[in-house]
């Protein structure tokens, strides 16, 4: 460098502390880890933790990320889960029963044989969801999006449901029968092979099909929707 010569902008940006030219950059620090050691509260980041095969009954997880985190055969009855984030969360038997989780995201969770008996799930995410042999017995659903979930087989006995999405979602087998049905739920394009629709009062649905109709088990105190009729024979028997 030429005496007094006023260094450039690269020499004195390549002299500054790497941490302090960083930030001058526009760049940002790491995001903090999940603490997966940590114990269960609200807000608690537990993303990609393993907690599988743990009693979280009565745990409050409100607002908790729990993203792609492993709860498998994890006791959370009772928990409290509202405006949790759990995308891609493995749920595979993991009891939830009696839960509060409105407006939780549960989209793309793995949850064959889950028990979601008596949740309160209002307005939450089942997206794209596996969740055969799932139990939603009892459980408060309006408002919840089922979109192109997996619900072979699922039970929705008893439970509650009013402007539910289940357009594109498996419903083989899965059972409607004394669900309580207080608004609209949307079918479109849903596979119902012996769909147990039996005393359902679908006629506010949108999206069903004569074909739907005609592949589901239904009875004489089945209400379909205006221009869809029953079959004269519904195609089911006792499994």
């Amino acid at each position: 460098m030429r005496p007094n010569a006023v260094p450039s902008d690269t020499a004195r940006r390549s002299a500054l502390p790497a941490l302090a030219f960083a930030l001058l950059a526009g760049s940002t620090l790491p995001a903090a880890a999940a603490d997966c050691a940590a114990a269960a509260r609200p807000g608690i980041d537990w993303s990609g933790c393993n907690r599988k095969n743990l009693s979280l009954e009565g745990a409050s997880l409100d607002g908790a990320d729990l993203r792609d985190a492993d709860f498998g055969l994890t006791n959370l009855r009772n928990a409290r889960l509202d405006a949790a984030n759990l995308e891609e969360a493995e749920l595979v038997r993991t009891s939830l029963a009696g839960a509060i989780a409105d407006g939780a995201n549960f989209t793309k969770v793995e949850a064959y044989r889950t028990n979601f008996s008596g949740i309160s799930a209002r307005e939450a995410s089942f997206r794209s969801a596996e969740l055969q042999r799932a139990n939603f017995s009892g459980a408060v659903l309006s408002g919840s999006n089922f979109e192109k979930a997996e619900l072979g087989r699922a039970n929705f006995a008893d439970a509650e449901l009013a402007g539910n999405m289940f357009g594109f979602a498996n419903l083989a087998r899965a059972s409607f029968a004394g669900a309580r049905i207080a608004g609209e739920l949307d079918f479109t394009g849903a596979y119902m092979f012996l769909t147990r629709i039996e005393g359902s009062d679908l006629s506010a649905a949108r999206g069903l099909t004569q074909m739907q109709i005609e592949l589901a088990c239904g009875n004489d105190a089945t209400i379909l929707p205006a221009g869809l009729v029953a079959p004269e024979r519904w195609p089911c028997g006792k499994e």
